[in-house]
């Protein structure tokens, strides 16, 4: 019994390194050439090129106005795909039925199997290019993962209260908002805190395909070789995502007390 418990680690160990080995090999990624000094010059030039940043007024206005057009998309695709993943959440943790939960849970691992690029390049496709599409494409995908999360919070909820609130013939919204919310609201905002924590760096990302904000900014400079500009769009995007952190970091500690 111990040297089939012994040898199981092992050969799931071996296999992970056959399989890291055999993944090197095909990709035939030429790591040896990034250890060499003309290697070392060349990344040296390369981050030389994008200092000092440039922070001229003019483009300081453009990438102030690009960030708070990045904020608010990260902050209405949250705040939508917050409550649409409720409402899915409802039939997802089986409260009304097996087949309302199979339905549902189908939709939310539809939404979140498809990576957030993918849906901005679908959602510019259909709305066109700017920050509509951006929030979209993070809601459907946010919609997906906040409504997993929702159920598998309401799932690990007592039913109890609610259950006593239905017996004295409360209606059953009221039974779920007297009886259940209360369980799982901070529950809830800790994880759409943390979504939007996640979304305000994806919005950025999404301006590389059309979706407005700084990554559309970023895209920009960068396609014209202006790496001072894009060094301030860059530094810009670590701003927000500290701010960000901070904000959030401090109404989750504001809940806890």
């Amino acid at each position: 019994m111990s040297a089939g418990v012994s040898a199981g680690p092992l050969l799931a160990g071996a296999l992970v390194l056959a399989a890291v080995g055999a993944s090197f090999a095909y990709l035939d990624m030429p790591l040896g050439a990034l250890f060499t000094l003309s290697a070392a010059h060349e990344a040296a030039d390369f981050v030389r090129r994008f200092f000092p940043p440039d922070l001229s007024p003019d483009f300081l206005a453009k990438v102030g106005f690009a960030a708070l057009e990045t904020l608010a998309i990260s902050l209405v695709s949250t705040l939508l795909a917050a409550l649409a993943g409720a409402a899915l959440a409802l039939p997802a943790a089986g409260r009304q039925g097996r087949l309302a939960r199979s339905a549902a849970r189908f939709v939310l691992n539809l939404l979140r199997s498809v990576p957030e690029l993918v849906w901005a390049t679908l959602m510019v496709l259909a709305a066109g290019l700017g920050p509509f599409a951006g929030t979209l494409a993070l809601a459907l995908h946010t919609t997906g993962v906040l409504g997993r999360l929702f159920a598998e919070a309401l799932e690990n909820t007592p039913p109890a209260p609610a259950e006593a609130l239905a017996g004295s013939g409360a209606p059953a919204l009221a039974s779920f908002l007297y009886g259940t919310l209360p369980l799982v609201a901070s529950q809830w905002l800790a994880y759409a805190l943390y979504r939007w924590e996640m979304n305000i760096r994806m919005a950025a990302i999404l301006g590389f395909v059309g979706a407005g904000g700084l990554g559309a900014l970023l895209y920009y400079s960068l396609s014209l070789f202006q790496e001072a500009q894009a060094s301030t769009a860059i530094l810009a995007m670590l701003a927000m995502a500290i701010a960000v952190d901070g904000a959030s970091a401090w109404v989750r500690r504001a809940m806890a007390d």
